[in-house]
């Protein structure tokens, strides 16, 4: 049984398949960033007034560079994701919303691929 209107069924417009798959991963990275988050400000708060050679030390422990990095990929997902939908939801013309999803996508992995080279380079500096 075929719900499309007689309109849609000439366009093939129907589902993309990519909702649910969408809808899953934002779940997960929003479930995901609870703890990493509750980390990361425990975290801060313990290094408030120490000198950047203690919390350089502290970020270059393994066990911190990765929840550190679990942190700052679940986020840039989860961000990315939301960003998408705020896009294809409210801009209408699809030229500019192409661009939008397109500048989403390249800040997502620029910030992504910055924040991971900070964390590397502290933690295989220590």
């Amino acid at each position: 049984m075929d719900m499309r209107t007689p309109l849609g069924k000439v366009r093939g417009l129907g589902s993309a398949k990519d909702g649910t798959h969408h809808f899953w991963v934002q779940r997960m990275t929003a479930v995901a960033l609870v703890p990493l988050f509750l980390f990361f400000i425990i975290f801060l708060l313990s290094h408030v007034g120490s000198s950047y050679e203690e919390l350089v030390g502290s970020l270059s422990n393994p066990v911190i560079a990765v929840l550190v990095g679990l942190m700052v990929i679940a986020g840039l997902v989860h961000g990315r994701i939301g960003m998408q939908e705020i896009i294809n939801d409210y801009v209408h013309h699809d030229g500019l919303k192409f661009l939008c999803l397109m500048g989403n996508t390249f800040f997502t992995v620029l910030i992504g691929a910055l924040c991971l080279f900070a964390v590397l380079r502290i933690g295989f500096a220590g």
